[in-house]
């Protein structure tokens, strides 16, 4: 409880206040004070009880308590900020004409005066946030023409709950990698909280052990540093093939311990594996959509280990933007079909905030050709309109022709669509391959383009050649002509 009691005439004048109706007005906020000239004692006490934290949207009561054998002059609530250096009216009692007015016009008398000295905010908000003032004014009882003034504070707090957290997968879409291992990172961010509030990661429904770090910074990032991450324990064999055994085991130090987390950022690039498994468009028996998935078969840990680490953001309305990352040597074999979720707790929360991702690889991409029936001519458009399943993180979709380049010279496209202009009959029977991949496998797809005949183009076409023979046929019988007349004439 905050109090502050004045007894007798020592004053000091107030900077900030006035009663409005020309009385000098003096303030104290300090200890008992007695009079020295009339004897009399006189006293003025204003105590505020601390108040609890609350929530936005809760309706908030500032007591003012007051105990004077003087006469009201007026109660005036302020509203501190900038550290104490500004204070700004937020509400007036008057006691000499019974009424009391708001100063917040922007708020559309939002204050709420139920008693004398007492005042309710409905629905309060994070910028309501901060220290209030409540100071009572009494007259001098020697004279009218002073107030003598006490005052007393309150901090209130406003708190938050976050209002929006998502997860998405850090660094993608990334192509998947079939001969390495690498890094993934989840990234769940938490929006609008005051205070900030706590983030943690699950799989599966079970809370998950994680070994903090400071997040490098962005020069550090690019020099592949991976200050504070400690080495990973040791790979278990699940292969006995010798050549992904070799590949494993190269991520091990000479004492048998796996390497440090690894940290080269994932790249767009095809290795040469992927092409060597094309089949021969001689020999191909491919029928119209073809579907085959691939997933890695090197080493790993069957119990990785998570680092984890978090940033806070502070917002221009006091509320914090939490970002906390989860870092793990990923395994497609073990990793696909895990259930990861992020939760977020709050003061301001009965229960925990949660969104929750699933990993899987690509299966199936569904590919849609407009228009279904292609002439010679048309701008053709193939497009992935969907999956078998859900799939995350987002895939990356690289497009090939099978035996061939693509029709602009380019040997692949990336992209969810294909587009084809102005299609020759060469065309016709063409294969295409769609990719999609993650970091969690890979799916190829292929179609194939059949191009029907154009019979406007074949009209114009045959236009043309019949305007060519009549020239053709024109010319023969004027030259024709021009000889029956020289013989004639020679004759």
């Amino acid at each position: 409880m905050i109090q502050s009691t004045l007894i007798g005439n020592q004053e000091q004048v107030c900077p900030y206040c006035h009663s409005g109706t020309g009385e000098e007005v003096d303030w104290s906020r300090g200890d008992t004070r007695r009079q020295t000239g009339s004897g009399t004692e006189r006293y003025l006490t204003v105590t505020i009880e601390p108040l609890p934290p609350v929530v936005v949207g809760e309706t908030v009561t500032l007591k003012c308590n007051f105990k004077t054998d003087g006469r009201l002059r007026e109660i005036v609530w302020y509203r501190v900020t900038d550290g104490g250096t500004i204070k700004q009216k937020i509400f007036t009692y008057d006691a000499m004409f019974n009424t009391n007015y708001s100063h917040m016009e922007d708020y559309r008398r939002r204050e709420d005066l139920v008693y004398q000295s007492t005042v309710r905010l409905p629905e309060v908000r994070i910028s309501d946030n901060g220290p209030y003032e409540c100071h009572v004014g009494i007259y001098d009882r020697a004279t009218r023409e002073k107030v003598v003034l006490a005052s007393g504070n309150v901090f209130l707090t406003v708190m938050s709950p976050p209002n929006n957290i998502s997860v998405v997968a850090e660094n993608t879409p990334a192509p998947f990698s079939r001969y390495q291992a690498q890094n993934f990172t989840l990234v769940c961010t938490a929006k609008g909280g005051k205070p900030a509030p706590s983030v943690y990661f699950k799989r599966d429904g079970e809370l998950i052990e994680v070994i903090s770090y400071s997040q490098p910074s962005s020069g550090e990032q690019q020099g592949g540093a991976s200050a504070g991450f400690r080495g990973a324990r040791p790979l278990i064999s699940r292969d006995l093939d010798e050549t992904k055994m070799q590949r494993s085991l190269s991520l091990l130090d000479p004492e048998s311990r796996s390497a440090r987390l690894y940290t080269e950022g994932p790249q767009r690039v095809h290795t040469q594996g992927q092409q060597a498994s094309e089949p021969s468009p001689a020999t191909e028996v491919i029928p119209e959509t073809v579907v085959s998935r691939e997933f890695p078969r090197w080493v790993h840990s069957t119990d990785p280990l998570y680092y984890f680490s978090h940033t806070h953001i502070p917002q221009s309305d006091g509320s914090v933007v939490v970002q906390a990352r989860l870092t793990w040597t990923l395994n497609p074999q073990l990793d696909n079909d895990a259930l990861f979720s992020c939760e977020v707790k709050h003061p301001a929360l009965s229960m925990p905030m949660q969104t929750e991702v699933t990993l899987a690889a690509p299966k199936g991409p569904k590919l849609f050709m407009t228009p279904s029936r292609a002439k010679v001519g048309d701008t053709v458009r193939i497009t992935v309109q969907g999956f078998q399943n859900e799939v995350f993180p987002e895939p990356l979709f690289t497009w090939t022709r099978v035996g061939g380049r693509l029709l602009d010279g380019s040997s692949e496209r990336e992209g969810k669509e294909l587009i084809l202009e102005r299609v020759p009959a060469e065309l016709n029977g063409s294969m295409y391959r769609c990719t999609a991949q993650n970091p969690l496998g890979s799916t190829d797809t292929h179609t194939r383009l059949i191009v029907f005949e154009n019979p406007s183009m074949m009209k114009n076409t045959q236009s043309q050649n019949n305007a060519a023979f009549h020239k053709d046929v024109l010319g023969l019988l004027t030259w024709m002509l021009l000889v029956v007349t020289v013989t004639v004439e020679l004759t």
